[in-house]
């Protein structure tokens, strides 16, 4: 079932997502060589509970933690590990919290250190196809317009994979809710997208081949590319509008400012 949110959830959820914002510009200082997966979930834990905020992965089936930790050829639900990141390494953190009831999910990559130039084009591609999805996310296009705009530049324009098994979702009132959106798709197909609605928008990158091997039977979560390359991953909660796409999530960079 697909709810349309009033005005008043959106601003609740974009309240959340302004918590999720915060931590993430912190993060962006942080995060350096020498600290480990386990650091940036204690780091988020410690943020979210001065925030008064509840971290909704964890518990969910079964998961331990606040946030998803996942370096370099990790695609996608990475354990926090007690694995020191490196110079040059690529760390994706993923987390999503409720703030009296109102949700959001965000993605961010962060450069450790000094990282190559391979790797800060695969973060720019992978940041772009996020906000190329963004800008299809208009009353009256379709779930396959968002899809198709980020495949076309990833995987025709930039030559990269763009992985098909993970998906982003409907969100509010829980986690997960209908319609899937995916970061593939076709122009013209697929739900047809109305005011009200609160989507996540996740691209998730490989320079390699799209296909993911199964999770990790260590941790049973832990996706990778199946070729061994490295993956990124960028998401934001996103509002159907009258106006256009309301990014929920943000950062105040510099290319959301068109979403604010």
């Amino acid at each position: 079932m697909i709810t349309l949110k009033s005005k008043r959830e959106i601003k609740g959820m974009y309240e959340a997502g302004q918590i999720l914002a915060e931590l993430y510009l912190k993060l962006n200082k942080f995060i350096k060589p020498g600290i480990t997966g386990l650091d940036i979930e204690d780091f988020a834990t410690s943020f979210f509970t001065k925030k008064h905020v509840i971290p909704e992965e964890k518990g969910f089936e079964g998961y331990k933690y606040a946030t998803c930790v996942s370096i370099n050829d990790e695609v996608c639900h990475g354990t926090p590990r007690n694995i020191r990141l490196k110079n040059g390494d690529l760390v994706k953190v993923d987390t999503v919290i409720s703030l009296n009831g109102y949700i959001s999910d965000s993605c961010w990559a962060f450069a450790v250190g000094d990282v190559s130039s391979k790797v800060k084009k695969l973060m720019q591609v992978t940041k772009k196809a996020l906000y190329l999805g963004i800008d299809q996310a208009v009353i009256g296009n379709r779930i396959g317009d968002i899809g198709y705009a980020i495949q076309h530049y990833v995987e025709d324009e930039m030559g990269y994979g763009d992985v098909r098994e993970y998906v982003g979702h409907g969100i509010q009132p829980t986690m997960h809710e209908d319609p899937m959106v995916p970061a593939y798709g076709d122009k013209h197909k697929g739900l047809r997208l109305k005011e009200g609605m609160t989507l996540t928008i996740e691209p998730m990158v490989n320079i390699g081949d799209w296909h993911c091997a199964p999770a990790d039977e260590r941790d049973g979560w832990t996706v990778r590319t199946l070729d061994g390359s490295l993956s990124c991953q960028y998401e934001h909660t996103i509002a159907v509008t009258k106006d256009g796409p309301k990014i929920l999530t943000s950062q105040n960079h510099e290319e959301d400012a068109k979403y604010l």
